[in-house]
């Protein structure tokens, strides 16, 4: 396996973390970065030119870590090629099945073979994915390998998210990458830095990933008690405060 890591700074060249020393054959390309510079006129082109042979998936964020370095309004670049390994892509755009999340992992998992299959990498937009819908929707549909990877975001806008495969990140976009290999180990984690705020609440009415009510009481009203006048930032200011939540059963 080879990997090549770089960065793009807004209003600079790509950088990258070491020499180039000879070219990638075939790479798969990740790319994750702000909404705004993915859409950037030539990002993509460039990007190709980069690696033209290459599989480019593009996903946008809310912030970009590369080695031990936090960014933001950049765009972040990881080239991998692989010796003993192959994978294949599957895509689906979510508006084309009515933005119904369950029948859009039909889609994903038959673009999948199924036999050697190691690991299942989901680079998803953010805005009308239910994550656990989407998750089980793919495991339904014959994908019993471990299942990493995430929804993109838009830093603190909420406006949209984007994903591209060999073209412009677009909206409603889904894509997953199917590792294969007895050769390859892929393991994963995940943190949370968050402190919980106040007492400990019950979810008392819920539809998928929407909250109507907490210990029967209208949710935004409950958020609204706590934050004030920030309640005129939902949902962004949410993020600020996390509220401590189990669900009724």
């Amino acid at each position: 396996m080879k990997i090549e890591q770089a960065y793009k700074l807004q209003d600079q060249s790509w950088k990258f973390i070491s020499d180039r020393e000879e070219k990638l054959i075939k790479p798969l390309v990740l790319v994750f970065g702000n909404r705004f510079a993915l859409e950037e006129s030539g990002v993509y082109h460039d990007i190709k030119s980069l690696y033209p042979d290459g599989e480019i998936i593009m996903g946008s964020t809310a912030g970009e870590i590369l080695e031990s370095e936090l960014y933001t309004s950049s765009i972040t670049l990881t080239a991998i090629e692989f010796e003993k390994s192959r994978y294949e892509i599957s895509r689906a755009n979510i508006r084309d099945h009515n933005n119904d999340t369950y029948e859009t992992p039909k889609t994903l998992a038959f673009g999948l073979s199924k036999e050697n299959l190691n690991h299942v990498f989901i680079v998803s937009e953010g805005s009308f994915v239910n994550g656990s819908a989407l998750i089980s929707g793919l495991t339904e549909n014959g994908i019993s390998v471990g299942v990493s990877g995430g929804l993109c975001g838009d830093d603190e806008r909420f406006g949209s998210t984007i994903v591209g495969y060999n073209e412009y990140a677009i909206q409603g976009e889904i894509v997953i990458i199917g590792f294969y290999g007895d050769d390859l180990e892929i393991s994963c984690s995940q943190y949370c830095g968050w402190d919980t705020f106040g007492p400990k609440r019950t979810i008392t009415k819920s539809a998928g990933n929407v909250l109507y009510e907490i210990d029967n009481h209208p949710a935004l009203d409950l958020y609204k008690k706590y934050l004030g006048t920030q309640s005129l930032d939902l949902p962004r200011s949410a993020i600020l405060y996390p509220l401590y939540v189990q669900p009724l059963d």
